[in-house]
């Protein structure tokens, strides 16, 4: 159950959204616009997949319905974020170290390389849709993961922007609603997505596609995601630290109490 020509296809098509947004990222003088496209690659491999695939299955089209509200929610959250702002300071830092000539250097180091780790990161959408069994059990355990997981990803969201946005909490830990319960409830909704999606490609027979997922997780916690935002945040913020002490990374659980 692999088609090597559609996955091949779906590599082509995010390679070209990669070089696309590379070269509005000259023009703007800020590669910050990769975050806007992570989500809208997988959308696009799996339009692809669906598009080209002699028969498709019917759990495609329930997921597709799925990656599209998870992905134009995510890409619209970010953009409406950095709009305006400089850019990221994680993409800073990359500048500086890849002087000189970063601004071709970003296609390959930034943008080809998202792109692919996407590519990768698709392949149970792929199981998915070459996968011919009908929906089951599985199909509604995995859209329960996923619903899971939307909500702590924009309910997560939604409540840091508005902390940030009141000028009273400049300085402050956000320590309420879910991130009383998991330092990055965002993070751990996204992995739960992942899973989820997983578990579709279970159902449709392509348990092989299990790279997917772990990989997302190592990123998530080792790599992009908390690491990176933890590397140095207690130093910056003494603050953070009682936090870190009481609150969970990732997996959601009841705070500890005050020292």
């Amino acid at each position: 159950m692999f088609d090597l020509d559609l996955y091949a296809a779906g590599l082509a098509v995010a390679l070209g959204i990669a070089i696309g947004a590379w070269l509005v990222s000259l023009i703007r003088g800020d590669v910050s616009i990769v975050d806007s496209l992570w989500s809208i690659f997988f959308l696009a491999m799996l339009l692809t997949y669906v598009q080209l695939a002699p028969t498709v299955a019917e759990r495609a089209y329930l997921v597709l319905f799925l990656v599209t509200v998870w992905a134009v929610r995510l890409s619209v959250f970010i953009t409406l974020r950095n709009w305006g702002e400089p850019e990221d300071h994680r993409y800073q830092a990359i500048r500086a170290n890849n002087q000189p000539h970063f601004e071709f250097k970003s296609l390959y180091i930034v943008f080809s390389l998202q792109a692919i780790l996407a590519w990768i990161i698709s392949l149970p959408l792929l199981g998915i849709v070459l996968g011919g069994t009908t929906l089951g059990w599985l199909d509604l355990v995995a859209v329960a993961l996923w619903l899971i997981g939307f909500a702590f990803e924009a309910i997560g969201d939604q409540q840091l922007a508005a902390f940030k946005s009141n000028p009273a909490n400049r300085g402050q830990v956000m320590d309420q609603g879910l991130w009383r319960y998991t330092r990055h409830p965002n993070y751990f909704g996204e992995a739960c997505i992942w899973w989820a999606f997983y578990l579709f490609a279970v159902a449709a027979g392509a348990w092989w596609t299990i790279i997917a997922p772990l990989l997302m997780t190592f990123l998530l916690l080792r790599v992009s995601g908390v690491a990176l935002l933890e590397k140095d945040i207690g130093t910056r913020r003494p603050a953070y630290q009682d936090y870190m002490r009481r609150t969970n990374a990732f997996l959601p659980g009841p705070p500890k109490p005050p020292a």
